[in-house]
């Protein structure tokens, strides 16, 4: 077997055909985790986002889209006297009657329309989403706002200009902003909320778009049944759970065009640095055959080769890597229903240390091959 000092040696013989080499790799593995690591957010902040506890209970027909539904606003008094067993704190069953209105607002000193979730919710909200922490300020009463955390992002707004007292105009009335809520992981945290009663005034309607409960004892069958013989209410059931699943594959089709995307451009990456070692392996024909004639096989010449492009590949990705963690490791991104956080956990960078290993052992398989079935004869006299 030849030494790695010979790879080596060969691989920084051409400087500017090594960055080729790097560069290539490095935008391949780049471009597959950062499409990773959208389809990756997305997922994870849908799935957060709903409960196996919590049940969901839509207007009839409206079961995609909760903006679109209406539920009598008589719904959570009649399911919090008909179903037993539903989780209680302090005495207070967990049934939370809300308003989702996909809205404009007006900001002072930012001009134009801003749109944006608003939801209007009673404090027996905090009942049934669990995951949301008040992080600032107050619950919001009347004439009052609470603002998601990533709220500001997803408007591309300064920082501080959804903070505490100030204010937000809506539908042709102002109101202050009385406190700031997380709920880490999920598309809550780009939301405004406000007073149930205050929306639904704003909006000029009379009904609720969902009522959200929390199973104590009781299972989803039992809602189920309730929803199914309460024909005069025409609603229906789902696990909350099963609804952000349901919407995770609404979006399906842009997760796989941002995949199909990024392997396109890799793909030119890639035939680019197919190119490179073809370029880079024909011009040592004759030193290849030289290397045979004096004793070395095929596959000891082809393990150099081998070497050669895989050091290449790793210092691009590992270039890719870094560049990843710093770029994309939390980053929101928006999207319809709110905003996502991308990560780079410990998976995908292994993804990209994988995708660079196979990069470089198939890469360099057709140049090799290309240079070592010459015939011995002919491969000596190359020029």
């Amino acid at each position: 077997m030849l030494p790695l000092s010979y790879a080596v040696r060969n691989l920084f013989r051409v400087p500017a055909r090594l960055v080729q080499m790097v560069f290539g790799s490095a935008l391949v593995v780049l471009l597959i985790l950062a499409a990773a690591s959208f389809s990756q957010g997305m997922s994870s902040a849908l799935s957060a986002s709903g409960s196996a506890k919590n049940v969901i209970l839509l207007g009839a027909g409206s079961e995609e889209s909760v903006e679109r539904s209406e539920v009598s606003a008589a719904v959570p008094g009649i399911v919090q006297a008909s179903v037993r067993g539903l989780d209680k704190q302090l005495g207070q069953s967990a049934v939370s009657g809300e308003v989702h209105y996909n809205g404009v607002i007006q900001l002072p000193d930012q001009p134009g329309d801003h749109q944006i979730t608003l939801r209007g919710v009673t404090p027996r909200a905090l009942l049934v989403h669990t995951s949301l922490r008040l992080t600032e300020g107050t619950f919001p009463g009347p004439g009052e706002i609470m603002v998601g955390c990533l709220s500001e992002r997803l408007l591309k707004l300064p920082p501080n200009t959804l903070g505490l007292d100030r204010t937000i105009r809506f539908e042709g009335r102002q109101f202050r902003i009385s406190g700031i809520f997380s709920a880490p992981g999920t598309v809550l945290e780009s939301e405004l909320w406000m007073d149930q009663v205050d929306l639904m005034t704003q909006t000029q309607r009379d009904s609720l778009s969902c009522v959200v409960l929390r199973l104590g004892s009781a299972e989803f069958a039992d809602v189920d049944l309730f929803a199914k013989q309460r024909l005069d209410l025409e609603i229906i059931a789902l696990r909350e759970s099963d609804y952000f699943a349901n919407l995770g594959n609404f979006f399906a089709p842009i997760r796989l065009m941002v995949w199909i995307t990024a392997l396109l451009i890799a793909a030119g990456a890639v035939f680019g640095g197919l190119n490179t070692l073809y370029a880079a392996f024909a011009s040592r024909i004759r030193e290849l055959a030289t290397l045979q004639a004096i004793g070395y096989s095929r596959v000891a010449l082809y393990m150099s080769l081998l070497q050669e492009s895989l050091l290449a590949t790793m210092i691009g990705t590992f270039i890719a890597c870094l560049a990843a963690i710093m770029i994309f490791d939390g980053l929101t991104v928006p999207f319809s229903t709110g905003m996502l956080r991308l990560e780079m956990g410990t998976d995908l960078l292994i993804v990209g240390l994988l995708c660079g290993v196979t990069l470089g052992c198939i890469g360099s398989i057709p140049p090799a091959l290309s240079c070592l079935t010459r015939k011995l004869t002919l491969a000596l006299r190359a020029g």
